[in-house]
C-alpha cells in the first residue's frame, strides 16, 4: 500500500471511522505492512491528534469516543501479530476506578486513549479494594497506575488506595495519577499522587510526563 493509503487509517481514527480504520488495517496487514509501523506512524500520530483538537476545544467527548472506537478497532487487528515481537510499549499502566464506585465511562476512554498512546493498559475494573490494586501492582510490575472516582463519596477511597501503595512498600515504584469529575488538582497533591488530569486526552500526556518519555 502506498503512503496515501495507509493515510486513510490515520484519518480514518481522526474521524471515528471504525469501518473505514478496521479495512485499512485489515488491508494493510494483507499488504504486508508491518503491524508496528501502522502503530507507531498512524494509529498514535492519530490519537495524539485527536488528543490535541479536544485541547483545542475543537472537538468535543462524542468526537473522542469515536475516535477511541476506531482506534482500539484497529488496534484489534494488529494487537495478535505484535504479540512476541520485540516490540515494547512505552510503559504499562494499571487503571481501576476506586472502591464505592462502579462508573467506568471515563476508565475505560482514559485506558482507551492510553492505549492508542503506545502503553500496555492492565484493567481492574470498578470498585477496585486495596487488596486488588496490590495484587495487580505485584503481578504486572506497571509503571504507573491509574484511579478514577466519578462520585464524591469515594474520594476517600482514592486516599486510602495510596496510602495503602505506601504501607506495602511499592509507592516509589510506581507512579500514581489520579482524575474524575470531584477530583481537583489540589485534592490530588493533598492525597499524594503524582498528578492529576481532568480529561483523557490530558492523561496521555500527564502519563509520559510522569514517566519521562518525549511527546511524539
Amino acid at each position: 500500500m502506498s503512503g496515501l493509503e495507509l493515510d486513510r487509517l490515520y484519518f480514518a481514527i481522526i474521524d471515528g471511522k471504525v469501518g473505514e480504520a478496521v479495512a485499512t488495517t485489515q488491508e494493510a496487514i494483507a499488504a504486508s505492512v508491518s503491524p508496528q509501523l501502522l502503530l507507531d506512524e498512524y494509529m498514535i500520530p492519530a490519537m495524539d491528534e485527536v488528543g490535541e483538537q479536544f485541547a483545542a476545544n475543537e472537538c468535543y467527548v462524542p468526537e473522542l469516543l469515536l475516535s477511541a472506537r476506531a482506534m482500539k478497532a484497529a488496534l484489534a487487528e494488529i494487537r495478535p501479530l505484535l504479540v512476541g515481537t520485540v516490540a515494547k510499549p512505552v510503559g504499562c499502566v494499571v487503571v481501576a476506578t476506586v472502591q464505592g464506585d462502579m462508573h467506568d465511562i471515563g476508565k475505560n476512554l482514559v485506558a482507551t486513549m492510553l492505549e492508542g498512546g503506545g502503553f500496555q493498559i492492565v484493567d481492574i475494573g470498578v470498585d477496585v479494594d486495596a487488596d486488588q490494586l496490590l495484587d495487580a501492582v505485584y503481578a504486572h510490575k506497571p509503571d504507573l497506575v491509574a484511579l478514577s472516582a466519578l462520585l464524591t463519596t469515594t474520594l476517600p477511597s482514592m486516599k486510602r488506595l495510596i496510602e495503602q501503595l505506601t504501607r506495602a512498600g511499592v509507592r516509589e515504584q510506581v507512579k500514581v495519577m489520579v482524575g474524575g469529575a470531584p477530583v481537583t488538582e489540589g485534592f490530588a497533591l493533598a492525597i499524594g499522587a503524582d498528578g492529576y488530569s481532568d480529561n483523557a486526552a490530558g492523561a496521555v500526556v500527564l502519563a509520559r510526563r510522569l514517566l519521562g518519555i518525549a511527546a511524539r
